[in-house]
């Protein structure tokens, strides 16, 4: 959700009943403090900020989220065990993004209050376990709650990562299909349109990330064929974000998407799609428990 997770959004995901995100990515700390600002003004409850890793303003961004006095913080692409003492002592809670089991049992003793065990079927950067072979490791694994991420847009996906013992889910594409999303319509409907095979990944030898197959995908597929090394491909990618994500262009931009995205299939407000999920949920575990019942001779 880098780019697309601002203060504004992730205020409607929080009034919703979830908890909404600022995706801090590589904006610097007067963007990140006026996004703050931003989501407390549109909402009352509990948020969080995503900290990227790699971002270039890193140390200032952590000072920044223990003086803004921001709840919980979730970190992406490198370990952030240089910060988590500072955090945790701020009150801050912190779960990690991984996506491997040998990560996240090094991070857990460094006392972060949970994982999101993220599978490479989410939109973006990827790993290469499935989250239906990752959660049940992760669970049986560590001892701190584990969150489930990639490739989850239902309630009977919620139901299924609560069986396998996650304490919640992580969403990500169904939440971009939705009005308060701030993307072009564009990647809204291209969501909409797309089917269970529509994804790709892309840029395997540098960062994997998975997106909507298009001219720009298969460009990028075709050098990496012929592995042609491109030196200005990191700039690139982040041009093609913003051609695609907030100017609309299709076919050459670049327009991360989960592999569930054949599920969502319309536009609506993300309090509906989060009641609808957790409606879901329940009628899930309702159908399982009748299941049971069967199974343990109608008693």
């Amino acid at each position: 959700m880098t780019l697309i997770s601002d203060g504004a959004f992730a205020a409607a995901v929080s009034n919703a009943g979830g908890l909404g995100i600022i995706a801090s990515g590589i904006w610097d700390i007067n963007r990140v403090k006026e996004e703050i600002h931003i989501l407390k003004s549109l909402t009352d409850k509990p948020f969080g900020v995503n900290l990227y890793m790699m971002s270039p303003y890193i140390d200032e961004l952590v000072d920044l989220v223990i003086s803004e006095g921001v709840p919980v913080v979730t970190t992406g692409a490198q370990s952030p065990e240089k910060y988590i003492k500072r955090l945790k002592e701020a009150g801050i809670k912190v779960f990690p993004v991984v996506s491997s089991v040998a990560i996240a049992k090094r991070i857990q003793r460094f006392g972060v209050d949970g994982i999101i065990a993220e599978g490479m079927e989410s939109g973006g950067h990827v790993g290469e376990e499935t989250t239906m072979s990752l959660i049940p490791q992760m669970v049986k694994e560590l001892d701190i709650p584990v969150i489930a991420a990639g490739g989850i847009a239902s309630g009977d996906q919620l139901a299924s990562c609560l069986a396998m013992g996650c304490a919640g889910v992580q969403i990500g594409t169904v939440l971009i299909a939705t009005n308060e999303c701030p993307v072009h319509k564009n990647y809204k409907e291209a969501i909409i349109k797309a089917r269970d095979n529509d994804t790709t990944i892309i840029l395997k030898n540098v960062s994997p990330v998975r997106v909507l197959k298009n001219r720009l995908a298969r460009e990028y597929l075709d050098m990496e064929r012929k592995n042609i090394k491109d030196p200005d491909l990191s700039k690139k990618e982040s041009d093609a974000l913003i051609k695609g994500i907030f100017d609309g262009d299709i076919e050459s931009g670049c327009l991360p998407i989960g592999q569930i995205a054949g599920l969502v299939k319309q536009i609506r407000p993300v309090k509906e799609v989060l009641d609808d999920i957790i409606k879901e949920a329940y009628s899930s575990v309702d159908r399982l428990n009748a299941c049971i019942k069967l199974l343990d001779g109608g008693k």
